[in-house]
């Protein structure tokens, strides 16, 4: 009886802790790490984040969010909107800086266009430029279809005309390849419970 107890005893000490990142975890800059905290976790867990927090419009201004801004100002920078005013749970998360944050398969920001297309498993297809949702990535299917993460691509280089627009661009692999196009933001979704 008593090493029944103690199994179950354990057993409900880690599904407690395993939706929880601790600071020495290895996989403490995962966005999907991160997307598991609530905001006093995040206190507990990044307190050297310099965490700002308010409310704003989002959704191309069509919600009003509670957020929490953490590392402002500097290369690992991530904004998180939450589900409800409590910040128990995440509705997003936003990373556009070149800092230490990745996603569990290994998207970061700076990689390239081929790297992506060989964690999807398969070519990804991209919307045009200059436009909300600029660079936005369609999965096509790939292993990172149902991921809950949204790519928007980004080029320092210059953009042809056919390369704007809110449209999934159609082009020959070359004049892809000459925009030496890069992850440029990452955003996750949680699905909202």
């Amino acid at each position: 009886m008593r090493k029944i107890l103690a199994v179950v005893g354990l057993l409900a000490i880690v599904s407690c802790n395993s939706n929880k990142a601790v600071t020495g975890s290895k996989d403490i800059y995962s966005l999907e790490n991160l997307s598991r905290m609530s905001s006093e976790d995040i206190s507990r867990n990044y307190p050297q984040s310099n965490m700002e927090e308010g409310v704003d419009e989002f959704e191309e201004g069509t919600e009003t969010k509670p957020y929490s801004i953490l590392f402002p100002e500097t290369e690992d920078e991530v904004l998180i909107t939450w589900q409800t005013e409590e910040k128990k749970k995440v509705s997003s998360i936003n990373y556009s800086g070149e800092g230490k944050w990745t996603t569990a398969d290994g998207i970061k920001v700076g990689m390239s266009l081929d790297e992506l297309n060989k964690l999807n498993a398969k070519p990804v297809s991209f919307y045009g430029f200059g436009w909300d949702y600029s660079g936005a990535v369609d999965w096509n299917g790939g292993k990172l279809a149902k991921s809950g993460i949204g790519v928007f691509l980004e080029t320092k280089k210059d953009i042809p005309n056919k390369f704007y627009g809110d449209k999934i661009i159609k082009a020959s692999k070359e004049e892809i390849d000459a925009l030496e196009l890069q992850v440029g933001s990452v955003m996750l979704m949680n699905e909202v419970n």
